[in-house]
């Protein structure tokens, strides 16, 4: 009876001792969460494994993550796969489709979106644009003459329509000047004239008399517009004023119209174009009736197909650029380990037990073996 006893107690002191150092062991994988100090000194295993080993550990992981979970070869395979795209294109026509049918005014559609003043936001938006723009492209151009900044065809073609030009001009104040209009214009300049000259030109005036004089000037100045040499030299003028003009910088043609001009003519055209339409108080839906089928059905695939091409020759330098590693690391460095230990448990709770029941079926059966030594000797 005594030797069973013996060996009972061998056993459960076993299989005690066994069960308790494995749960120990678990424990100890997260327990302590911070070391333990004693008189100064840290008491060893504090703090725990994991709590210890944190940073290598979340080292090791956003290494593993991109190494060999988050690969750029896993990734161009995914995106390869038929219908991830499909989806994405089904989910980027249902979105499209969906604001584009939208019957909200723009201005309402734009106030939902956030904006507090649509009309004054884009109007500054614009004014900002432009500014820049205009700033931008004529910065590499102040330095060279117009001549070198326009291109060669309209070149060609000013100097071309110099003369149908001249004769238009010529054409224009023929026709004034035969008109009542024109002839009342000579009477005016011709009493101006006479005014001019003092007592002199009343005297010539008194003498000529002016209704005789304007009928008499007048077909000179007919007959001086229709002659060829006058427009001929009407054409050299604006000739000359063009080469003048064109062989002038662009700095200096800024500086005599005046950028500030230049810049608010700009604005106030634009932004009038915009307002003139009435563009705001229009549903979204009547503006985009007419692309919102190629917008849906051509657009949206060209531009995700095009997207996914993109991605698939740029996944390695966007890996690269999100870093994923060193987010990896990041967040289990901020995770909880409390949090942590609940997880694991939690889902090797069933193994955990095994493993200490396992422990003290071992520490038994190490028991039954020590207490037949210890009988047998």
């Amino acid at each position: 009876m005594e030797t069973v006893l013996y060996v009972l107690f061998m056993v459960a002191a076993g299989a005690i001792i066994g069960g308790v150092t494995n749960a120990l062991a678990i424990k100890m994988l997260f327990r302590p969460y911070k070391p333990i100090y004693v008189y100064g000194k840290r008491l060893p295993f504090t703090p725990g494994l994991i709590p210890k080993r944190r940073e290598e550990l979340a080292h090791q992981l956003g290494k593993m993550v991109v190494e060999h979970l988050l690969t750029a070869e896993g990734i161009r395979r995914k995106l390869m796969e038929a219908e991830l795209i499909d989806g994405v294109i089904q989910w980027g026509q249902q979105l499209a489709d969906r604001w584009l049918s939208s019957e909200q005014t723009v201005d309402g559609l734009l106030r939902q979106l956030g904006m507090r003043a649509p009309k004054e936001w884009i109007d500054a938006k614009i004014a900002q644009w432009l500014e820049d723009t205009y700033e931008s492209s004529l910065a590499p151009l102040r330095n060279k003459r117009i001549y070198d900044v326009l291109p060669a065809e309209v070149r060609v073609q000013v100097e071309k329509r110099v003369s149908a030009f001249a004769d238009y001009i010529a054409d224009r104040a023929l026709s004034y000047f035969q008109s009542e209009d024109g002839k009342q214009r000579i009477a005016q300049m011709i009493d101006e004239f006479f005014i001019g000259r003092g007592m002199l030109g009343n005297m010539l005036q008194m003498f000529l008399g002016n209704v005789n004089l304007v009928d008499k000037v007048q077909p000179e100045v007919i007959k001086f517009l229709k002659h060829q040499g006058t427009r001929q030299m009407l054409a050299q003028l604006l000739l000359d004023e063009w080469h003048k003009w064109s062989a002038a910088s662009v700095a200096e043609a800024e500086a005599f119209i005046g950028k500030e001009r230049i810049q608010q003519s700009l604005r106030n055209w634009v932004i009038k174009a915009i307002h003139q339409n009435e563009i705001w108080e229009k549903k979204v839906a009547d503006l985009a009736a007419m692309y919102r089928e190629p917008i849906i059905n051509e657009w949206i695939p060209k531009s995700i197909e095009k997207a996914r091409q993109w991605i698939i020759g740029q996944v390695e330098a966007l890996i690269e650029r999100l870093q994923v590693a060193d987010i990896v690391r990041k967040e289990v460095e901020k995770f909880p380990v409390e949090r942590l230990e609940q997880m694991i448990l939690l889902i090797s709770q069933r193994e955990f037990k095994m493993i200490t029941y396992l422990g003290a079926l071992l520490g038994g059966i190490i028991g039954i073996f020590q207490a037949i030594v210890g009988l047998w000797f």
